[in-house]
């Protein structure tokens, strides 16, 4: 059997990387997952984990593996995003890069840089570093996104707890949203989904009203962005 021989072909052919925007709830923020690079280009600078596809390899398994490599996230399910090609958008050469995007619980997202980030960290939405190449504009796609989905999906039903109550609730929707919203067509608008039941339990704080306690009836069913 013959080696295979190499591809070769009269035009060049641009590189092709994924970058991930992952979101989660953080101390009462939407924050956002960045990586120092710790090579060059733009060395020393924040940007979002990511890198070059390999010749065998899926668009989809790329994201998950860089994701992993860089930050030592895994297990989140990720969505495609869009696909930025910019002409000079990589100083390095023409580069193609598919974005995705991911909104996951803090608690499950042990972060530990690793391959070529010389660090990983969580920053605020509303705070972000410089930022290297385009990822400015990733994210603010990334972002655009996760609002949109909030009118027709319950992706943010996976930030909760085993138990809660329609008041916290209401605050990962109000954090998300960077809004405030009415409690009573709040509260008629999640009990209408059929997605929630209570518990006949009840939490107590202090002096306040005991708030009834729920979850969702089906967990497996608020899979991630979906």
């Amino acid at each position: 059997m013959s080696a295979p021989k190499p591809h070769c072909y009269s035009h060049p052919h641009p590189a092709v990387t994924t970058d991930i925007a992952v979101f989660t709830l953080r101390e009462d923020a939407l924050q956002l997952l960045l990586i120092r690079r710790g090579n060059p280009p733009f060395a020393g600078t924040w940007a979002l984990p990511g890198g070059f596809l390999d010749i065998d390899e899926d668009l989809d398994a790329c994201a998950a593996r860089e994701l992993a490599e860089e930050t030592g996230v895994q297990d989140v399910y990720l969505e495609q995003l869009y696909t930025f090609g910019t002409v000079g958008r990589d100083p390095r050469e023409r580069v193609v890069s598919v974005a995705y995007f991911a909104l996951a619980p803090a608690e499950r997202l042990a972060v530990q840089a690793g391959d070529d980030a010389a660090d990983a960290a969580w920053f605020r939405l509303d705070a972000l570093p410089a930022l290297a190449f385009d990822h400015a504009d990733i994210i603010a796609t990334a972002h655009r996104r996760l609002l949109a989905k909030l009118d027709y999906s319950t992706i943010a039903f996976q930030l909760l707890p085993e138990t809660f109550t329609l008041g916290e609730l209401q605050q990962v929707y109000e954090t998300l949203l960077d809004a405030e919203l009415d409690k009573r067509n709040f509260r008629k608008w999640a009990l209408a989904l059929a997605q929630i039941e209570a518990t006949g339990e009840v939490r107590r704080r202090g002096s306040h009203r005991p708030a009834r306690l729920y979850r969702l009836t089906d967990r497996e069913r608020v899979t991630y962005l979906r």
